[in-house]
């Protein structure tokens, strides 16, 4: 081995012994996420080098039904860090100590969010396109205690029906098509992208409605207070990643779809670019007040309605500081985004009053 060949192999091993010091020095994250398309900021974060960016080694845990299932996860132990919305309601009301760190998905700058929701239906149904009154005494599939059984709740308080007045039947997202194709249900709400697949694989299926804003979405960055209280320097840099993930996003959609179909099982190309412009809509990790009160007005209604039968603070279950913290070191993040609106913006510390 002559003397260049020989500094050659040198310069090699000192960059793999580095490459691999670098390697142990990453902070070790396991992330869970639910099967759906407004969950897709994780995987991008992942896939684009953003968490890596930000010296986190982060794994992604399979793709779940729902979020009940993300949060069984958590509290077994298989993840640290989960995306859910409506489920941390049941689990935190179960005993379960949860406190939301930032949105996956929702909106900082407005009340009303819901772009990723849609109820669908058979066209044999009888239920009207845009009458939410034809659902009277229809069989409605929405997944028990998660976003999409609280958008069916909401759509039928807006048609001034009560849940008695049709049948509720607890459907996972990804058994609704075949459900709808069966005609074992007239209709069901969900989200992307499961109703566009819906409308693709269903003979006469018909969008009901699309969004509609009849309910804030609900849809958070979740861990157990004892592991957020130990790791507060490592969820900032994680929710940075995950807001440089979000902002590729928005700006690239179609490329976004494409990571979608590696993640969400089944899913097709032109189904996930579909589901995309809805999704970019929502895709804001800031908090604000907006979103404290949609955790307060969804439990409100599950309350209401008789399907809880007690509420908690709000307040004791939010920890914004982490991504408060994102928003002022990185503002270019969130420069594409509507700026919230001063009437809620919140700072550390900050204490909600319905």
């Amino acid at each position: 081995m002559n003397r260049r060949e020989w500094l050659g192999a040198a310069l090699a091993t000192v960059a793999l012994a580095t490459s691999r010091a670098n390697a142990q020095d990453m902070i070790k994250i396991k992330a869970g996420m639910v099967s759906a398309i407004d969950q897709i900021g994780l995987p991008i974060a992942l896939e684009r080098g953003f968490f890596e960016k930000y010296g986190l080694d982060v794994e992604i845990v399979r793709p779940y039904a729902t979020g009940v299932d993300a949060l069984n996860a958590l509290q077994a132990g298989e993840s640290q860090i989960v995306q859910v919305g409506v489920p941390m309601i049941g689990a935190v009301l179960r005993g379960m100590d949860l406190v939301a760190l930032a949105n996956y998905s929702g909106n900082a700058a407005k009340a009303g969010s819901d772009t990723t929701m849609a109820l669908i239906a058979s066209e044999a149904s009888g239920i009207r396109k845009g009458d939410l009154s034809s659902l009277k005494g229809k069989r409605i599939a929405a997944s028990f205690g998660t976003i999409n059984h609280l958008y069916a709740l909401a759509l039928l308080e807006k048609a001034g029906l009560t849940p008695a007045e049709v049948t509720l039947i607890n459907t996972p997202p990804p058994d609704m098509t075949v459900a709808l194709l069966s005609k074992g249900i007239d209709a069901f709400a969900a989200w992307d992208p499961w109703p566009i697949v819906a409308l693709r694989d269903v003979p006469g299926a018909v969008e009901i409605v699309r969004g509609g804003d009849v309910i804030s979405y609900l849809g958070f960055n979740v861990a157990t207070r004892e592991w957020a209280t130990k790791n507060g320097d490592t969820i900032v840099k994680f929710l940075a990643g995950l807001s440089e993930a979000d902002q590729w996003m928005r700006k690239n959609p179609k490329r976004a779809a494409q990571v979608a179909t590696r993640w969400v099982p089944g899913l097709k190309q032109e189904v996930a670019e579909a589901a995309m412009e809805f999704n970019i809509q929502q895709a804001d990790r800031r908090l604000s007040a907006n979103n404290y009160r949609a955790l307060w007005s969804a439990q409100d209604r599950l309350h209401r309605l008789g399907f809880l039968k007690e509420t908690f603070d709000v307040n004791k279950h939010i920890e914004s500081s982490y991504i408060l913290k994102v928003m002022a070191d990185h503002p270019d993040l969130f420069s594409d985004l509507p700026p919230i609106p001063a009437d809620v913006a919140i700072k550390p510390g900050y204490v909600f009053k319905s």
